[in-house]
């Protein structure tokens, strides 16, 4: 095999790949990435059997071939050379070496069978359809802060994905919680996508699909079935096994009877509980919201470090309340608002907030209180 490719194609598909190995691996293999040559394309695949993923990038091919490398070692020297450099990888089978040349540096680097590499079973997808990236995104960002990182609960340490009923008809939906928090997040339901069965889309995974979805004029293509997910764009495709459990009736936590309601600039609102949270003991981080008619006080009482209180305007016209949570989530809430105003309907002190985006309901999140 011998291909010359442009640096910065290759350190994008090389960055890919490496990012989905594991860095202790008891399978030498498995620290390796494949490199395929055909045609005017070279591809690179890296998996750590649960999730594979594979980057395409032109390249002029002088001769077809595949090898495998350490898929660190690879980055590490791409990431140093020079911008706009061309980098020329010819593999010696015979000698088991494959050179990276670009200008005047010369790396000889050692290689495995690509026959020892794993292939990952493919299976039948039961639902196939496409989602602009955006949308995508959007479905994932606004709920993977709310995954579980608990081992013991593992169906819970992943992102669920699932058709459901929205206010206006059937809706693709993204849901996660840790027991403290959840995320509900929904986007118009694809073409095809009606018979998607509910997966769970694992921790891993999820942060590897991220990296993917940059582009914003770009169709995804996603195939799932009961054990797998796929999606793959034009350049890249990435395979990952779900997680096997039920998640649960996420439906009876979020609360319906809360009619109280709270109006803040979801940026201030930020800002301020940061500033009073520096106060906080590190454990609990506990901030109590005193609310009364256009007003909310936000008190930390930390009893070895101090106290601190901070006065917002706010819309609030119903009866005086007090709750407590758990600064860290509160931050993480504020972050999810795109628009100016975060809308939190409480009921009472001892019960969980809902929170949304102004007065749209296509993003509702929960967080349970606090005693403080």
């Amino acid at each position: 095999m011998k291909i010359s490719i442009e640096r910065s194609e290759l350190l994008k598909a090389v960055g890919q790949a490496q990012s989905v190995v594991e860095r202790r691996n008891t399978i030498p293999i498995l620290a390796n990435v494949l490199i395929e040559a055909e045609g005017d394309s070279v591809s690179f695949r890296a998996t750590d059997l649960d999730i594979e993923v594979i980057d395409k990038s032109p390249a002029m091919v002088e001769r077809a071939g595949a090898t495998t490398v350490s898929a660190v070692t690879l980055h590490e020297i791409v990431r140093k050379l020079p911008d706009g450099a061309m980098v020329v990888l010819s593999d010696d089978a015979a000698a088991g070496r494959l050179s990276v040349a670009a200008g005047r540096s010369n790396f000889s680097l050692a290689t495995l069978p690509k026959e020892d590499f794993p292939a990952m079973a493919s299976a039948d997808y039961a639902s196939n359809f496409s989602i602009a990236a955006p949308a995508l995104r959007r479905l994932f960002d606004k709920s993977k802060f709310a995954m579980s990182t608990e081992e013991t609960r593992y169906y819970l340490n992943g992102v669920y994905l699932h058709v459901s009923d929205g206010e206006n008809g059937k809706v693709l939906r993204c849901v996660a919680t840790d027991g403290h928090r959840l995320a509900r997040v929904d986007a118009d339901l694809p073409e095809n996508a009606l018979d998607l069965p509910g997966v769970i889309v694992p921790r891993k995974t999820v942060g590897e699909l991220r990296k993917l979805l940059d582009d914003d004029d770009m169709e995804v293509a996603v195939s799932v079935s009961e054990t797998k997910i796929r999606f793959a764009t034009p350049a890249i495709t990435l395979t990952s096994k779900v997680i096997d459990g039920t998640f649960p009736d996420y439906t009876r936590v979020i609360p319906t009877g809360n009619t109280k309601q709270l109006e803040v600039d979801a940026s201030e609102f930020a800002k301020a509980v940061d500033r009073v949270a520096t106060v906080s003991s590190e454990r609990s981080r506990a901030v109590k919201l005193s609310l009364s008619e256009d007003k909310l006080t936000l008190i930390v009482n930390a009893p070895d470090a101090g106290t601190a209180e901070e006065e917002l305007i706010v819309a609030y016209n119903d009866e005086p309340l007090e709750i407590g949570f758990n600064a860290k989530y509160l931050l993480e809430l504020a972050s999810q608002v795109d628009r100016e105003n975060a809308t939190f309907m409480f009921n009472a002190s001892g019960d969980p907030a809902l929170m949304r985006e102004g007065n749209d309901t296509s993003s509702v999140y929960v967080v349970m209180p606090m005693r403080v």
